[in-house]
């Protein structure tokens, strides 16, 4: 019921409007009556012709009249009504005001009651087991507390209490869910530090109990559906599922991948679940197989779709939750630990892993029905697809490591190389078009006179064949690695031939940056090695030559590609190198021992002969040394340049002493001869290159043409026992065979070391001009 004063300011706006009503009501008949009283008077006075002033000064007065009348209507309305509008706008809206405090309080106690009705719900659900329900239910009693909490202007002293509460409660569900969770997968797992080997892991064990299911399995158990909806509901199933997938694959599916002889076995007990468990069985193999690994990935992911996964949350399935976890993981492992070894090592095998790729094909197919992959195309897919470019990358890979392998094997084991060898190079097939080709070149060119090929002289059949030594077993194999490398090329896919092509090279490169660094000591240390390393380098320049020339038909390189060709000089400038460097070390081990013969002076005393002549014999015991080393190893060629610049030197280091003495006494003279004489007899006997000693009359007889200073030794020898006419004789005026091998200058020098000061010596010197 209205307040008293309500009802007054109520009827006291509805008289004043009654009677402004009624007011102008009034007045606006007046109006109307003068104005049918002007229009009389005025169709009076100029129609009829009748005036009438009194008429008129009424007319006039009540005209006044109601203008006054106008004028206080105007006036009643603009002060009067104008301030009673305000006052109703103001009260209509405190009114407002009032009307919307109190929706704001009826919204509120609606959310708290919405709020105790979803928390009774909520319990009752829980404690019925009805998760998905309670779940549901306290998200719609978060959702009221939500909007309690959204008021800023209201302070409500509940809201705290009620967020303490909803928060208390989700922990409660998610403990309960929790729990639940756990009864439906129990792990049985190895200790980490036990991972070490493939018997660790068959402690491993997963026991599923997701109750009773229909018969044909469609449906699953209600329970589980219920625990896996409301896990997703609270946010909680995505974490659950994520630590379930990294526990799955790194304690049995990673496992059964990597260990051949571990497989998986599936256990139904009644009533009490299935039981997955790993176990060992004997196999020889060392690496997994496809299509094993596929079967025993299988075997766990059905069984868990069957009995776990197999549940719809939301727009996706559980299953499909758990592939996107773990695939990516699972995917690279079966590529690095199964597919890699299934590639062929032989372009023979490549038609047969098209069973493998269908495998493949099947293994992920399955996987899309049960929900755990999504989309048409993999990486593992792509990897058994792409078998020849993985066949090429697995092919060169191995041809590297083998090839490294043999550059650092041991290099004493050689084999005999003789004009007669030839690379063991496979039957190529004919390149297209060639013998079309060839027949047309004999056609335009003609046949060429039989009798002028007869009289023509012919190439001998020894002519680019190198020559007979010795040469690493390891480099023998070597160049038969990179000839059925480049066999393999021949046949295969541009691709794969490109990329073996330059693996081939690369082996080249390979040796060339290797065998130098990893044998350097051994180069400088052993002579044998250092002939042998240079016999390799020439081995392999020699072969390079025509190894792109055989296969160039077959490769689909393009035109201007250099093959080998230009890597033979690098090869023989390093099989140089290595032997020079050697060469080094035994002129320098060869000039320290003449260095300890005190310079070959005063020998008439004993101890300086005996030391002299001990310098002569370590030198010629060290090249006979060396001979035996080199026999059968250096080509003759080589290894006879090689002794005779080694002896060259030390005769020079001999003639040089001798040629800086001053004053050679007689006796000085005769021992000074016996060393050169021991030199001259013995020197020729280094030069053994090969076994049989008959063979190598010939190259002993050739001293002079690998020692340079020979015959100057031999000259010597027969100054130092010379008279002066003798040496006048042999001078002969500058065109004896003294004046070859000394200067006027040598020659004069050694004569005063030789002779005293007297007539018969000046007399001989004028004699000594050129």
């Amino acid at each position: 019921m209205s307040s008293f004063v309500t009802e007054v300011l109520a009827s006291s706006g509805k008289l004043e409007k009654d009677d402004l009503a009624c007011k102008i009501s009034k007045l606006s008949r007046k109006v109307e009556a003068t104005k049918e009283e002007v229009t009389d008077m005025i169709n009076k006075k100029y129609t009829e012709f009748m005036s009438s002033m009194e008429a008129a000064d009424e007319l006039v007065d009540q005209v006044e009249s109601v203008s006054k009348d106008i004028d206080l209507l105007k006036s009643c309305i603009e002060n009067e009504v104008k301030q009673n509008l305000h006052d109703a706008v103001t009260e209509y809206g405190k009114l407002k005001q009032q009307l919307e405090k109190n929706t704001t309080v009826i919204g509120m106690l609606q959310h708290l009651q919405e709020f105790d009705t979803a928390m009774e719900e909520y319990h009752k659900a829980l404690q019925e087991k009805n998760y998905v329900v309670a779940a549901k239910q306290h998200g719609t009693a978060q959702a009221n507390v939500d909007a309690l909490k959204a008021w800023k202007d209201t302070e409500l002293p509940l809201s705290q209490a009620l967020s303490s509460e909803i928060t208390i409660q989700r922990e409660n569900l998610i403990y309960h869910l929790g729990e639940e969770w756990k009864k439906l997968a129990v792990w049985k797992l190895p200790s980490t530090k036990e991972l070490t080997s493939m018997k660790s892991f068959l402690t491993t064990a997963l026991h599923l109990n997701t109750g009773a299911c229909k018969a044909d399995g469609s449906v699953p158990d209600p329970l589980l559906s219920s625990i896996l909806q409301a896990l997703s509901v609270q946010g909680e199933l995505h974490k659950k599922i994520k630590l379930f997938g990294q526990v799955l694959f790194k304690y049995m599916l990673k496992p059964l991948i990597l260990y051949p002889s571990l497989v998986v076995e599936v256990n139904s007990q009644p009533e009490q679940g299935i039981v997955l468990s790993l176990h060992c069985e004997e196999t020889k193999a060392e690496h997994p197989n496809p299509s094993q690994v596929y079967t025993k990935v299988l075997t766990v992911l059905t069984t868990l779709h069957k009995q776990l996964f197999d549940v719809p949350v939301g727009e996706k399935k559980v299953s499909e939750i758990l592939g996107d976890l773990i695939w990516e993981e699972m995917s690279d492992c079966l590529i690095c630990d199964c597919l890699v070894h299934s590639i062929p090592t032989n372009s023979s095998q490549l038609a047969e892993y098209s069973a493998v790729i269908k495998q493949t094909e099947e293994f992920e197919s399955s996987l899309k029905q049960m929900g755990y992959l999504t989309g048409d195309s993999t990486d593992l897919l792509k990897y058994a697809r792409n078998v020849n470019c993985h066949f090429a990358s697995k092919k060169c890979q191995d041809v590297i490591v083998s090839a490294r392998k043999l550059m650092t094997s041991d290099m004493h084991n050689t084999v005999k190389i003789t004009p007669e060898y030839k690379l063991s190079i496979p039957k190529l097939p004919n390149p297209a078009g060639g013998e079309k080709e060839k027949k047309e070149l004999i056609k335009k060119s003609g046949y060429r006179n039989q009798q002028t090929l007869e009289n023509e002289k012919q190439l001998s059949r020894h002519t680019l064949c190198l020559p007979v030594c010795r040469i690493s077993e390891s480099v023998q194999q070597l160049m038969d690695l990179a000839i059925h490398t480049l066999s393999e090329a021949v046949g295969s896919s541009p691709q794969c031939a490109v990329q073996l092509f330059y693996t081939v090279r690369n082996i080249f490169h390979l040796f060339y940056d290797v065998v130098p660094t990893y044998h350097k000591e051994n180069f400088l240390k052993l002579p044998h090695l250092a002939a042998i390393e240079h016999n390799n380098c020439m081995f392999i320049a020699h072969h390079l030559l025509t190894l792109g020339h055989q296969f160039k038909p077959h490769l689909p390189l393009k035109d201007g590609v250099a093959y080998f060709v230009d890597m033979v000089p690098g090869f023989r400038r390093l099989g140089a190198r290595c032997f020079v460097a050697q060469m080094n070390v035994q002129k320098a081990e060869m000039l320290e021992r003449l260095s300890t013969a005190r310079n070959f002076s005063n020998l008439d005393d004993e101890d300086n002969y005996s030391v002299a002549s001990k310098a002569i014999r370590q030198v010629i015991h060290q090249l006979r040394r060396l001979g035996k080393v080199w026999q059968d190893v250096l080509p003759v060629n080589i290894y006879c340049k090689a002794m005779g610049t080694l002896l060259n030197t030390a005769i020079c280091e001999l003639i040089n002493k001798i040629m800086m003495l001053e004053d050679i006494s007689n006796e000085d003279g005769d021992r000074l001869r016996t060393l050169c004489q021991t030199i001259i007899e013995e020197g020729p006997l280094v030069f053994t290159p090969l076994p049989d000693e008959n063979k190598n009359k010939k190259y002993q007889e050739e001293v002079p043409v690998y020692v340079k200073k020979w015959m100057t030794l031999k000259e010597l020898s027969i100054v130092l026992n010379a008279s002066l006419q003798e040496i006048v004789d042999r001078w002969a005026e500058g065109k004896g065979p003294l004046a070859v091998e000394f200067s006027c200058n040598e020659m004069k020098s050694l004569i005063r070391a030789l002779f005293k000061n007297t007539e018969r010596r000046a007399a001989a010197l004028t004699k000594i001009v050129k």
